[in-house]
């Protein structure tokens, strides 16, 4: 709103909170539903659609595949199917670097090939060849955004994650810390530092910023594309515990377990094109601030 939009959020709530929704108005509906959604195309006339509708869960979607095909690519179908009959509406897409699979290169340029290893990434993948396929035959535009680990909460604690169940590292950490259990690290043998994985956190107003520049960049007539939001550094889960006990002042006890298969030993985006596009680059880089600002977070939820 700040920056002169006035959102309507479009959700099922199947596995998000009406508080979370605290700007603009909100319309509860399925983006499977197609009538519901032209019904909501007529009355809102939008000028450009961010989409964020998806499971996300890695394990899930490898126990239950066809929940994930169903859901991320069906009922995405549905609702391009709604747009192009509306009026072919520019969209912001909510990707994932999950797209890439195990990376022969580092860091992971978007011209870098894509191959998932799970049913998520795949997923999201689809619905990327979707929009590309709906340019070219019905100019509908987008920017599919390949977030890479999203990571911390409003600084001022307006919002923040609550995933049930949880499954990101720096909230798990964070909560081990609160309740003084331990937390599992999967594996201690990879070829790192210190032999766990690295992953490239953003912060999530970095990942807001971004939507919000690339939504200006098709509303000003910009073409489809892919880009990732990524930090172009890496943190391995043993600085991800280091950094909480930092921040919390307390220990936290890790439990060594094997490895889940398919986890890539190293995750590092590039930002390139991010900063040459859309002239974002992320302002809340440092790993201390963003799990500083989790826990200021789940202190208040506390």
């Amino acid at each position: 709103m700040r920056h002169g939009f006035e959102p309507v959020v479009y959700d099922n709530l199947s596995r998000g909170n009406r508080w979370a929704a605290k700007f603009g108005m909100f319309e509860l509906g399925d983006i499977g539903d197609a009538a519901r959604v032209r019904s909501i195309l007529e009355k809102y006339r939008p000028s450009a659609l961010m989409h964020f509708a998806a499971y996300a869960y890695v394990g899930e979607s490898v126990a239950n595949p066809l929940l994930y095909y169903r859901n991320n690519i069906g009922e995405t179908a549905s609702l391009l199917q709604a747009l192009i009959d509306f009026t072919p509406t520019p969209m912001v897409f909510s990707s994932s670097c999950a797209t890439y699979g195990v990376p022969d290169r580092l860091p992971i340029s978007e011209d870098h090939p894509q191959q998932p290893i799970n049913p998520y990434g795949y997923s999201k993948l689809v619905v990327e060849r979707m929009l590309a396929d709906l340019d070219a035959a019905h100019g509908l535009r987008s920017v599919s955004l390949r977030y890479f680990n999203a990571a911390g909460a409003d600084p001022e604690t307006e919002i923040g994650e609550a995933h049930e169940p949880e499954t990101h590292l720096i909230p798990l950490v964070l909560a081990a810390a609160r309740d003084g259990t331990s937390i599992k690290v999967f594996g201690n043998d990879y070829d790192t530092a210190d032999g766990t994985c690295i992953r490239d956190y953003v912060h999530v107003l970095d990942i807001a910023d971004a939507h919000v520049r690339a939504l200006k960049y098709l509303i000003d007539g910009g073409a489809t594309c892919a880009v990732n939001l990524a930090n172009e550094r890496g943190y391995s889960v043993l600085e991800v515990v280091a950094t909480a006990e930092r921040v919390t002042g307390k220990s936290i006890h890790v439990e060594l377990v094997p490895r889940r298969p398919g986890d890539p030993a190293v995750l590092i985006g590039a930002l390139e094109k991010a900063r040459t596009l859309l002239g974002w680059k992320p302002e809340r880089s440092d790993l201390e601030v963003q799990i500083r600002d989790a826990w200021k977070w789940m202190m208040r939820q506390s």
